[in-house]
């Protein structure tokens, strides 16, 4: 950028660049304490984005995303539910004790976030969380999932580590304030639940073209 002038940049990072958060929602001015390399490696960015912006000019935009979900999804707790109960329509297998928390957002709504952002920042480095307005456990993830595939009697087994997280690295609670974001004019149109319900249709439909 600094060599061919590129003036702007709109960053993705990620919610997890919080760690593991005293309190929720978290706003944007929370320390960054990653418990994560990828959290970590997005913290780097960012700070290395700011020295930039002070040092060569650069505008920069950096957006904390949640989880986003939508037709193009190929990992992630909706995309391993989905395989998971194509296989075995009785059981499903939960990475943790169910009780996570997070925020979920559709593609169209992060899409949306991102250009009202990059549009409407005035400031030399902006940062913002993008997410939907509410958030939900992983186990309310396996029951919309399980609803729209229209299954029943679904025997959930969980897998926990440590105080509940799925893997050594996973958040326990972390949901986003988007106050900031709202102040430039962007309004979720879906909620977590609604976002997931219309993600497993979308991968539904796709995955019965391709059998």
């Amino acid at each position: 950028m600094r060599r061919r002038s590129v003036e702007e940049i709109v960053f993705a990072s990620s919610s997890t660049v919080y760690g593991e958060p005293e309190t929720i929602p978290v706003g944007e001015d929370a320390p960054l304490k990653p418990i994560s390399v990828y959290g970590a490696s997005k913290a780097a960015c960012e700070n290395i984005i700011h020295s930039y912006t002070k040092l060569y000019g650069v505008k920069a935009v950096v957006l904390r995303y949640a989880n986003i979900v939508g037709p193009r999804l190929r990992h992630g707790v909706v995309w391993d539910f989905i395989n998971k109960l194509l296989v075995d329509r009785r059981r499903l297998e939960i990475l943790g004790d169910g009780k996570q928390v997070r925020s979920y957002m559709h593609v169209e709504d992060a899409v949306e976030a991102t250009m009202i952002a990059w549009r409407r920042s005035k400031g030399d480095f902006e940062v913002y969380n993008v997410a939907s307005e509410d958030w939900i456990t992983v186990d309310e993830v396996a029951d919309v999932v399980v609803e729209v595939m229209e299954l029943e009697d679904v025997e959930k087994v969980y897998r926990p580590v440590l105080h509940g997280i799925g893997w050594p690295g996973d958040v326990k609670r972390v949901a986003l304030r988007i106050d900031r974001l709202m102040m430039l004019g962007f309004k979720p149109k879906m909620r977590s639940k609604e976002a997931i319900a219309r993600t497993v249709a979308e991968l539904l439909r796709k995955i019965s073209k391709k059998s």
